[in-house]
């Protein structure tokens, strides 16, 4: 891995993201069609220096806003939306290393972000009764640190990844005073003994994301290499909405590239004979629609500009009321987002008439990967929350979904 140069603020890296998702764009109907993972592509990203912006100041890096680091993910994936989901868990776990971390891991992982090196998650689970629990174990061993121990799925970039980001169970301590377990995060080298990623995502969008099957078998894992994960909730924080705010930046970017994709199906598109239009443009119902999603995906494009603002301003001094409005306005980017890109994506086709149903242009992957992306949370319990801080004040619950 190669020294990746240091990008000094967030219009830089928003600048520098433009230029990658001009590239990106470029194969990225071939990608999905053919499933071919973007190993180039994810060295691009590397070489860049946009995996490095979030670290501190102090250790080196730009610190860019959410808002900077928003309007990166946006752009991402609008080119394609497999690449911009690869490098979200890269951002979340450098900020749970930042809020948990101890100084000597804060240098050692900072520096490998700075360098170019890729985090990703390993932190969902399909055998509890909800994608909340982990059965995977961290247990200590009596000559010091501990032994992991579990299986993930839907761990996104994993194939990529220099390091992986493990969530899991601190077996045989005390339980919290909720009665769970407390967690922990393992920070550990893919290429551990006893470390598997398989390459058996086979969602029907989002398909190049990386996102293997990570199997844990007995990892040795140091006591420098093990963060709290539980604390990141004891207080007010904006860890959840950070989190979530990238997600709703990759729905207003799936958004954004349906109604792109969208202009040019309408450019090659005849006219219906009762329109008496020249063109499919210059069809009134077929620019009527077209207004009616522009009017959309810029709303949810406000909404989210909106969201990353408040968890700006909330970050800045992080009371309960500051955090709770951002989460808030998070939620609401989110549902907006969710909605913007189902919408988009599926007026797409009726904008572009039959020919955009070819398989040949691959137009499906916007609709395909917005409606896998939009099923990661549900979007009705992000309403509930948002109507029950409206009616009552209510603030919505500590977790990483909000």
């Amino acid at each position: 891995m190669t020294t990746a140069p240091v990008i000094q603020s967030g219009e830089e890296a928003v600048e520098v993201a433009r230029k990658l998702a001009d590239s990106f764009a470029e194969q990225a109907g071939d990608r999905d069609r053919e499933r071919r993972p973007p190993a180039a592509e994810v060295a691009e990203l590397s070489e860049s220096g946009l995996l490095g912006i979030t670290v501190p100041a102090r250790f080196g890096g730009a610190e860019v806003s959410v808002a900077a680091l928003t309007e990166v993910f946006r752009t991402l994936a609008a080119a394609d939306a497999s690449i911009a989901q690869i490098p979200h868990s890269h951002f979340v776990f450098l900020e749970a290393l930042r809020r948990q971390g101890t100084e000597e891991q804060h240098a050692r992982y900072f520096a490998e972000a700075l360098d170019g090196a890729r985090f990703a998650n390993a932190q969902s689970e399909r055998g509890g009764r909800t994608a909340a629990e982990d059965a995977t174990t961290l247990r200590r061993r009596e000559n010091g640190g501990y032994v992991l121990d579990g299986e993930k799925y839907y761990s996104t970039g994993a194939l990529f990844a220099d390091w992986l980001v493990v969530r899991a169970v601190l077996a045989g301590e005390a339980p919290l005073p909720t009665g769970a377990a407390p967690r922990a995060l393992a920070y550990i080298r893919r290429g551990t003994e006893g470390v598997t990623v398989e390459d058996d995502w086979d969602g029907m969008g989002q398909r190049t994301t990386a996102s293997g099957t990570v199997r844990l078998d007995g990892v040795r894992v140091d006591d420098g290499e093990v963060v709290p994960y539980s604390p990141l909730f004891d207080g007010p924080t904006t860890y959840g909405a950070r989190a979530q705010v990238l997600h709703a930046a990759i729905d207003a970017g799936i958004a954004r590239g349906a109604v792109g994709a969208a202009v040019l199906a309408v450019a090659k598109a005849r006219p219906w004979f009762e329109s008496g239009a020249g063109t499919a443009a210059g069809d009134p119902l077929v620019a009527q629609q077209a207004g009616e999603v522009e009017i959309v995906v810029r709303a949810a494009e406000a909404l989210l500009r909106e969201a990353a603002d408040a968890v700006d301003t909330a970050e800045r001094e992080p009371t309960g009321g500051a955090t709770a409005r951002a989460s808030v306005a998070t939620a609401v980017a989110r549902v907006a987002a969710a909605r913007a890109s189902l919408e988009a994506s599926s007026a797409l086709f009726e904008l572009g008439g039959t020919r955009s149903a070819a398989a040949s242009p691959n137009l499906s992957r916007y609709w395909r990967d917005a409606r896998t992306h939009t099923l990661h949370d549900p979007a009705r319990w992000k309403v509930q929350h948002v109507g029950r801080w409206l009616l009552s004040g209510t603030p919505p619950p500590r977790h990483g979904q909000l």
